[in-house]
């Protein structure tokens, strides 16, 4: 992808465009998928706030497990989806180098996904080539 910006900003650029391929073909407007792409969005570019309170051990692995809750669903919805057509495994192998760096990103680069326009700090997008 040679548009310059964030992962984060590629990753749902791509996605929006891959929307609008669809209810193109399927002349059928994708309410419900669009929704959840823009839900997506705003919790990957959320930035956790700077919380007074420290969490305990436990508070910290409960909360863990919340998380890798999410990411087993997310895991077997991908798993059944590319198991079950082809296509969709391609996709995701062929745009790889897009969505990867933002679900694999630390919290630091997330920040760094967020940073505000004007920021001068340039993320390292072209180190995925």
């Amino acid at each position: 992808m040679a548009e310059e910006g964030k992962p984060d900003a590629q990753l749902f650029q791509l996605l929006s465009n891959l929307l609008q391929q669809v209810e193109a073909l399927t002349n059928q407007e994708e309410v419900e998928l669009r929704s959840k792409i823009e839900a997506l969005g705003l919790e990957v570019t959320k930035v956790p706030s700077k919380s007074s309170q420290q969490l305990n051990e436990l508070e910290i692995a409960c909360e863990l497990d919340k998380l890798s809750a999410k990411l087993d669903d997310v895991d077997e919805m991908i798993s059944s989806t590319m198991a079950a057509d082809p296509q969709v495994q391609s996709l995701l192998s062929d745009t790889a180098d897009v969505w990867l760096p933002v679900i694999t990103a630390t919290s630091e680069e997330r920040s760094k996904f967020t940073a505000s326009p004007g920021d001068s700090s340039k993320t390292e997008v072209e180190n995925t080539k």
